[in-house]
């Protein structure tokens, strides 16, 4: 479901992904607070479309000001114990991973997900992008069901 929101100018643009984390102190007072803060927390999102003859508004908290867009829920991609990629099955992930140099970390630790929820598999990928696991974990990438909200 695509919603109309404000976000920094900076990430006014189709296909850019983030994670929605909340209002700011900096948020207090400001007038357009409603069309701002009108996401879920934690949820990753991507901006489908810019609105059109939308003017940048002034924001105390993104210094190029904010712009208004259309988003919708993001797939989130995360590596989980293979003994439980099966597409539809519901996971948890695997738990926390230090080794941030590993190229599978954005996986392990991925952008709008929880360690302690649990998650639908829209997709099984396949394989990591890692060669062997720091922590001997048995992982397959998939790709989450998109959040209802």
């Amino acid at each position: 479901m695509t919603k109309v929101t404000l976000i920094g100018a900076r990430l006014a643009e189709p296909g850019q992904q983030f994670v929605y984390h909340g209002e700011s102190s900096l948020c207090e007072g400001c007038p357009y607070r409603a069309q701002c803060l009108n996401l879920t927390e934690g949820v990753k999102y991507q901006v489908t479309d810019l609105r059109e003859n939308a003017q940048t508004l002034e924001c105390a908290v993104h210094d190029e000001g904010v712009r208004a867009v259309e988003v919708e829920t993001a797939p989130v991609r995360a590596n989980i114990p293979s003994q439980h990629a099966y597409g539809g099955s519901k996971v948890k992930l695997a738990g926390p991973c230090p080794h941030t140099e590993c190229p599978s970390h954005e996986f392990c630790v991925p952008d709008g997900a929880e360690f302690d929820t649990e998650y639908r598999i829209d997709d099984v990928v396949g394989d990591p992008p890692h060669d062997y696991c720091h922590l001997d974990r048995e992982l397959t990438l998939v790709e989450f069901a998109r959040s209802d909200e």
